[in-house]
């Protein structure tokens, strides 16, 4: 699977990626906003990915893309749909490494997403959920079109803003 935008390149995720899945979750702000997943070296990584996304894209066609400069192949962050246990429809999941913040990446990768998911699953209604605290994730939501439905605790036990549309 291959997403193009004008400045990035959407791909699905592999055991290749461990060192950036490391970094990445392993910021300050994913462990904020996120929790730890336990991933702790390049075996916890490549574990991660090969049970949560690539999992993902096997079982339901989708799942978290690794997003990159389409330029230097760098990656920047990820980005996708999710279908979780908890949620009635998939819900959309992004985060980006503070050095991508601020160049409007996360709202292109995810207008990618969005668009794949009502052209080729058939999306009609999207979720998505953040921590009540995480403001800059809020702004991106709404502006994607998300509206706050509801509070919920999360898998965690940790509070939970659930953000919805219809298309």
């Amino acid at each position: 699977m291959r997403l193009e935008t004008e400045r990035l390149l959407l791909t699905h995720l592999d055991p290749a990626d461990a060192a950036f899945i490391l970094e990445l979750l392993n910021e300050p702000s994913w462990l904020r906003f996120i929790g730890d997943k336990n991933v702790h070296s390049l075996d916890d990584a490549r574990r991660y990915i090969e049970n949560g996304p690539m999992a993902m894209y096997a079982a339901k066609g989708f799942g978290l893309y690794r997003v990159a400069l389409k330029e230097t192949d760098t990656p920047i962050g990820i980005c996708g749909l999710i279908k979780r246990d908890t949620l009635p429809e998939p819900d959309i999941g992004f985060a980006f490494l503070p050095r991508a913040w601020g160049a409007g990446h996360a709202f292109e990768a995810s207008l990618a997403v969005i668009e794949q998911g009502r052209r080729e699953f058939g999306l009609v209604r999207l979720l998505a959920i953040t921590d009540p605290d995480n403001e800059r994730s809020i702004r991106l939501l709404e502006r994607l079109g998300l509206r706050e439905e509801r509070r919920m605790a999360g898998a965690d036990g940790r509070p939970t803003l659930v953000l919805g549309c219809a298309f």
